[in-house]
């Protein structure tokens, strides 16, 4: 377990949202999941923090954690004010902490996406029952397309990672997933990808070289998937949070601003979101035989 891995920015600690929650804040505290490297996710941030200080006129701060249950815990501890979740890590907050989700995010004008098993073009591995016995690389614990819906997919068909597997890592990113299915270090991997081909997946967005995107093989695609989005805690004053929801649906129109959103989570723009939306979520947790408590108490630092 890393140590303390979910501070990694906290410029705001001394600030621990004094006053009555009512107050309009003097910071808003806004937290990133880390879908990839994160200082290239930490990178990407700023110019949308920028624009809420712009926008907003008052303060705000970035925090990326090293992990999906980081923001999940800071939300809980009411550090945070609004925050980028995946569909799984916030089914984890909604269960955890006071949050309400306000927008999910587009690709292509879609509002979902897909799993997606992946291994090396020169493997023996044909289907998911080949992989018995086989090295696999999970992303994060909490990521949705990175391991939830990826066990759910495998005990569907009676496998059980846990056991069926000679080998199982999580790489903590789907870029350092689709790198280690490249260079050999598993046999296969779970990841993302935005249409069920191989058009525009994470082995297409991460690998710049052509022929390396082509030496990655995908197996299987999950079923579409509500996709991830933006939340915000029920401390935060009505008015400001509607303002916030405004901003990023401004964001989703503007040239400008897509470019922001496509370079953070490779998103093009937001629409509204229920919590309805991610009961299907809430229904692989289940059948994955995932316990979502479990998740974050052996995350704690």
């Amino acid at each position: 377990m890393k140590r303390r891995s979910w501070l990694v920015f906290w410029p705001f600690l001394a600030f621990l949202a004094c006053g009555r929650p009512e107050e309009r804040p003097q910071v808003l505290r806004v937290g990133f999941v880390p879908a990839e490297n994160v200082q290239e996710v930490a990178r990407n941030a700023q110019p949308i923090i920028d624009i809420l200080h712009r926008e907003l006129r008052i303060e705000a701060q970035p925090f990326v954690a090293t992990d999906y249950t980081g923001v999940v815990e800071a939300l809980r501890s009411n550090k945070l004010d609004i925050a980028f979740l995946s569909p799984a890590s916030y089914v984890l907050a909604k269960s955890e902490a006071d949050v309400k989700v306000i927008l999910k995010s587009q690709r292509k004008g879609l509002p979902y996406y897909y799993a997606a098993i992946i291994t090396h073009r020169d493997s023996d591995i044909g289907s998911l029952k080949d992989l018995r016995n086989k090295t696999f690389a999970f992303g994060d614990a909490l990521s949705t397309t990175g391991h939830i819906i990826p066990v759910k997919m495998f005990k569907e068909i009676g496998i059980d990672p846990a056991r069926d597997f000679k080998n199982v890592i999580y790489s903590g990113g789907h870029d350092a997933t689709v790198l280690a299915v490249l260079n050999r270090k598993v046999d296969a991997g779970a990841t993302f990808a935005n249409s069920p081909n191989s058009d525009d997946a994470a082995w297409t967005q991460y690998l710049k070289n052509p022929d390396e995107q082509k030496r990655i093989r995908a197996i299987a695609y999950s079923e579409p998937i509500p996709a991830d989005n933006l939340v915000i805690s029920s401390h935060l004053d009505p008015a400001l949070a509607k303002r916030i929801e405004e901003i990023f649906l401004k964001l989703s129109e503007d040239a400008e601003g897509k470019k922001m959103l496509r370079d953070l989570y490779k998103i093009d723009g937001f629409v509204s979101a229920t919590d309805q939306d991610y009961d299907s979520v809430r229904d692989a947790f289940k059948l994955a035989g995932i316990n979502l408590k479990e998740v974050l108490s052996k995350k704690k630092p």
